[in-house]
């Protein structure tokens, strides 16, 4: 008989660790195949190192997928997804390597969607002109280019348009008003560090600010809090409740509570939005991000399951919340297949928030916590050690080619949270 179909969409995060899970555990049981329309995996989280250490994020941060799929006998499929009918069990797409490729269509008999979410810096008036980000390698060297060549030593306003979340999925976690501010805050941090290293000012020229009552609001109250007074003390300016970016001109940043913030530069993280082709599927909630229980299944097409910025569940829009995610896709499809007790492939998805962040100088801030979902963690450490870690990993996954060892983190975790 032949073997079961694993189609995995997406290979960042995700989609690679899912892949990579499934074949640990499932073993020979499933044939796995991973489609994106590019064969590479881009390292995000260390865009904004990169950009203020003027070196090309491209150069450094973009790991070839297919290859390493190869090694699992993960088959690559270079395509852009264009359709999904969950009922026929088929996804068309159209092949991404040369222009002009007819559409193809492929069948599957598990299907993973981890195709990530648009940043939808297109709903953002003025951001063409204007704006700034460190999401991806054309706008981190976008950036990193007006850092050295063109800033003018005027005011910097950093922070993020409002996070439309669905709410479908309102029994099971917390609604957000930003995706992700992490990213926001490292961004805020290091630079002001930079300016004060290139004489150019430092952290009192720099606004941070956000949608929602606080900023990184999933972190926790009390790491959010000490966030903030450390953030105060240092000389950020702060402002909280915008409740969305309306226009960026080219003298600032006009806000949906009526607020203008005058800025020279101006670094945006956007709203997180789903594919238009997920939009109105019966897999996805009302914003079109895929609807799932606390196994990562569908309620419904039980052989529907979503990991990373594309779930529903996952938010923040967070890669540690991607690999979380990830794992449990996996031990459910291999507890089908009869390689995985059912007993222990049912633990579900517990989401928290693991983050460091750059703080210039060779120092970074470290975030552990699950107190937005009602846990009792919060641990906030800033040092020297949190940035040994951050660069680390990034060395550790390239080099383990995404398969970091299970005692990474743990021990990440015990050298942070007792030598920092």
């Amino acid at each position: 008989m032949a073997k079961p179909r694993v189609l995995v969409l997406g290979g960042n995060f995700a989609g690679l660790a899912a892949a990579q899970e499934i074949r640990r555990l499932a073993q020979d049981q499933v044939e796995i195949a991973v489609m994106d329309k590019k064969p590479y995996l881009l390292f995000v989280p260390n865009i904004g190192l990169e950009v203020l250490a003027d070196r090309d994020p491209a150069a450094s941060l973009l790991m070839l997928t297919p290859p390493i799929l190869h090694e699992d006998d993960i088959a690559f499929i270079p395509g852009e997804v264009k359709e999904i009918d969950v009922d026929r069990q088929t996804v068309s797409f159209v092949p991404s390597e040369r222009p002009g490729a007819p559409s193809q269509e492929t069948s599957y008999d598990y299907l993973v969607v981890a195709l990530g979410a648009r940043l939808a810096y297109d709903q953002i008036e003025g951001f063409a002109e204007h704006g700034h980000s460190v999401s991806d390698t054309y706008l981190g060297n976008r950036l990193r280019h007006y850092l050295y060549h063109e800033y003018r030593g005027g005011p910097i306003a950093i922070g993020s348009a409002r996070f439309h979340q669905g709410t479908m999925t309102q029994d099971l976690i917390p609604t957000a008003e930003a995706a992700c501010e992490g990213p926001p805050v490292e961004t805020a941090l290091s630079l002001g560090s930079w300016l004060q290293k290139r004489k150019l000012g430092g952290p009192q020229q720099i606004t941070l600010f956000t949608p929602a009552e606080v900023i990184a609001e999933d972190a926790g109250k009390p790491v959010v809090d000490a966030l903030l007074k450390l953030a105060g003390e240092m000389g950020y300016q702060y402002w909280n409740h915008t409740i969305d970016v309306v226009r960026l001109t080219a003298e600032g940043i006009e806000f949906a509570d009526g607020r203008t913030l005058e800025a020279e530069l101006k670094i945006i993280f956007p709203d997180w939005v789903p594919h238009p082709f997920m939009q109105g599927l019966p897999i996805s909630d009302d914003r079109g991000f895929v609807l799932t229980d606390r196994t990562m299944r569908h309620p419904k097409y039980r052989n529907v399951l979503a990991a990373g910025d594309a779930a529903a569940l996952t938010v923040p829009k967070l890669g540690w919340l991607a690999h979380l995610g990830a794992d449990v896709v996996a031990r459910q499809i291999a507890a089908d297949v009869g390689r995985l007790d059912p007993e222990e492939a049912t633990l579900p998805f517990r989401p928290s928030v693991n983050c460091i962040g750059d703080m210039g100088e060779h120092q970074a801030f470290y975030i552990n916590s699950d107190a937005w979902w009602g846990g009792e963690k919060a641990v906030l450490r800033v040092g020297r050690m949190p940035y040994l870690m951050k660069k680390q990993y990034k060395d550790l996954f390239f080099r383990t080619h995404g398969k970091v060892p299970n005692w990474g983190m743990p021990l990440a975790e015990f050298l942070i949270e007792h030598l920092s």
